[in-house]
């Protein structure tokens, strides 16, 4: 049986899954119940439905895939003590590579994270995504920054 920490970190782990295959869908569902804020835009998504059109609306595709791999480091998970609630601060890194584009770092960042837990388990209450250092993101998303 998984720890705490280790369910939160699952989820932490499958939004870089998610948004590397491509799979929006996928990634909307993990904030379901949640919130998706980016320091500095006054725009907060809430639920599946405003995730999956962020997403679809903001990164291109690759024959179904954006060319990336979103590397999660750092993570650090605080649970309390009823076990109901939990906050994570982690880093991010985003590597790309595509035909026309050599690997490399296109930004990186970090994400404040916090969870709740209900009968069904752990997930997603907020997500708070910094952005740190940019690099050439033209080929992975549509437009820079968010709601330009």
């Amino acid at each position: 049986m998984r720890t705490a920490s280790e369910e939160i970190g699952a989820l932490v782990y499958a939004y870089a899954a998610a948004i590397d295959a491509g799979d929006f869908p996928g990634l909307a569902d993990l904030f379901t119940r949640a919130t998706l804020r980016s320091d500095g835009r006054p725009d907060v998504r809430r639920g599946r439905d405003e995730v999956l059109a962020l997403y679809e609306g903001m990164v291109r595709l690759y024959d179904g895939r954006p060319g990336t791999k979103h590397v999660t480091t750092n993570l650090v998970v605080d649970v309390s003590p009823d076990q109901t609630s939990a906050s994570a601060a982690s880093y991010y890194t985003v590597f790309q590579a595509l035909p026309a584009l050599p690997l490399q770092a296109i930004v990186a960042g970090r994400y404040h994270d916090r969870f709740a837990r209900d009968e069904c388990g752990w997930h997603f209450a907020d997500r708070l995504i910094f952005v740190d250092l940019v690099g050439d993101l033209s080929q992975h998303l549509k437009r820079w920054p968010p709601g330009s």
